[in-house]
């Protein structure tokens, strides 16, 4: 059966109504995203963090997975399938994906600030809340304050290596809704073995010159009717 590695970016979620802080609209227009989404905003102000993240998860509470969540789930069927997704959102667990590897974190999660993922990368400490509120004073088994189970900006990406790994094994790479721009995220493709297929899905220009690479002009649920034909061909 062969592997497929789907990487996803903040375009698969966004017909869902999910924005990011590269969206326009929503809750991310009302702060500064240094202020929300950084290490240093969450030392200099961790109510205001909590606060944000925790009107995110209202957010995703009422967002569904779309047509393309449900298309990648359904690769399954016919592939051996993994998802790689720079969202913090759960719309591919929801839509059916087995195997998701989250590069940026958990919208749905919290661990104690300074614990041991921060350490080794582990995630023993990690606690699932769902859709819950976490607050200023909520303390870990350890006694530290929870924080978000986010990669903020200025903190190492521990999922990296695995993301490599599962790319370098990949006999297809799709990607959809990343405009790859956001490192360390935007340079895996480059570990795609000689000879294995490229699928970008996108409706604007992306930024990569490579002859294996098939550029899919689309929105990501219109893009992912297209690339099935294209494999059912």
């Amino acid at each position: 059966m062969k592997h497929i590695v789907v990487l996803t970016g903040a375009g698969v979620s966004a017909e869902s109504g999910f924005s990011t802080f590269r969206d326009a609209g929503g809750l991310w227009e009302q702060y500064d995203v240094n202020d929300v989404a950084s290490i240093e905003g969450w030392y200099r102000n961790r109510e205001l963090v909590l606060n944000f993240y925790n009107g995110l998860r209202i957010q995703l509470r009422n967002a569904k997975p779309n047509a393309a969540h449900e298309a990648i789930a359904a690769l399954e069927k016919n592939y051996n399938v993994d998802v790689i997704t720079q969202n913090v959102d759960n719309l591919h667990e929801r839509a059916g994906s087995t195997r998701v590897l989250h590069l940026h974190g958990e919208l749905t999660k919290v661990r104690p600030e300074n614990g041991v993922y921060d350490r080794t990368g582990r995630e023993d400490e990690v606690i699932d809340i769902g859709y819950d509120q976490c607050s200023l004073g909520d303390k870990a088994p350890n006694g530290q304050q929870l924080r978000p189970h986010i990669v903020f900006f200025g903190e190492a990406v521990p999922n990296i290596e695995k993301a490599i790994d599962l790319v370098e094994s990949a006999d297809i790479l799709l990607i959809v809704g990343t405009s790859l721009q956001v490192y360390p995220a935007a340079g895996l493709y480059r570990y795609a073995r000689a000879g294995v297929p490229v699928y970008i899905i996108d409706p604007k220009d992306v930024p990569v010159h490579d002859s294996r690479l098939t550029h899919i002009r689309a929105v990501a649920t219109k893009g992912m009717q297209e690339f099935m034909d294209i494999l059912a061909s």
